[in-house]
C-alpha cells in the first residue's frame, strides 16, 4: 500500500468560471490558472502522483505547455488514473477538503463525488469531499482564492 498527499491553491479571477471537482459552481468569480484551475482535482492528482513517487502535476502537465491551456482537469485526472493503473495500483480511498469562505459548495458535493468517482473509476463510497472555511483568516478567509487538500491510499494490484 502507498499513501500520497496533495495540496493546491489558486487565486480568484473575475473572468473565469469556477470549476471544483469537475463541476461548474455558480459564483461571480472563477480561479486563475493555466488549465481550468480546478484546485480539488489538482490536489487529487498530486496525491496520486506522490503515492506513486512520480512527482507532481507540474512535471507531467507543465503550465508552459500550451496543450494544457484551459484544459479540463478531468482530462488530466483521467491521465493520472491511467498512470496509476499502468504502475499496478488501485485506489482504496481518497479523502479531500476544499478550503474557502464562499461560495458555499455543500449543494454541489454529491455531483462532485459522482463526477470524480466515475473519472477515477471507483465506487463513490471510496471518495470523500468536505469543505471548510478559515473563519476569515488568511487568503482563503479574505476570499482571495481557494485551496484544497487531498490524501489517497493506493493498493498494489
Amino acid at each position: 500500500m502507498k499513501i500520497g498527499i496533495g495540496y493546491d491553491v489558486h487565486r480568484f479571477d473575475e473572468n473565469r468560471k469556477l470549476i471544483l471537482g469537475g463541476v461548474e459552481i455558480n459564483h461571480n468569480k472563477g480561479l486563475l490558472g493555466h488549465s481550468d484551475a480546478d484546485v480539488l482535482i489538482h490536489a487529487i492528482n498530486d496525491a496520486i502522483l506522490g503515492a506513486l513517487g512520480l512527482g507532481d502535476i507540474g512535471i507531467h502537465f507543465p503550465d508552459t505547455d500550451m496543450n494544457f491551456k484551459d484544459i479540463s482537469s478531468l482530462i488530466l485526472l483521467k491521465k493520472v488514473i491511467t498512470m496509476m493503473k499502468n504502475n499496478g495500483f488501485e485506489i482504496v480511498n481518497c479523502d479531500n477538503i476544499i478550503i474557502l469562505e464562499r461560495p458555499k459548495v455543500f449543494p454541489y458535493i454529491d455531483l462532485m463525488k459522482k463526477t470524480l468517482s466515475a473519472t477515477m473509476e471507483i465506487n463513490p463510497i471510496q471518495l470523500n469531499i468536505k469543505a471548510t472555511t478559515t473563519e476569515g483568516l488568511g487568503f482563503c478567509g479574505r476570499e482571495e482564492g481557494i485551496a484544497a487538500q487531498s490524501i489517497v491510499l493506493l493498493n498494489e494490484l
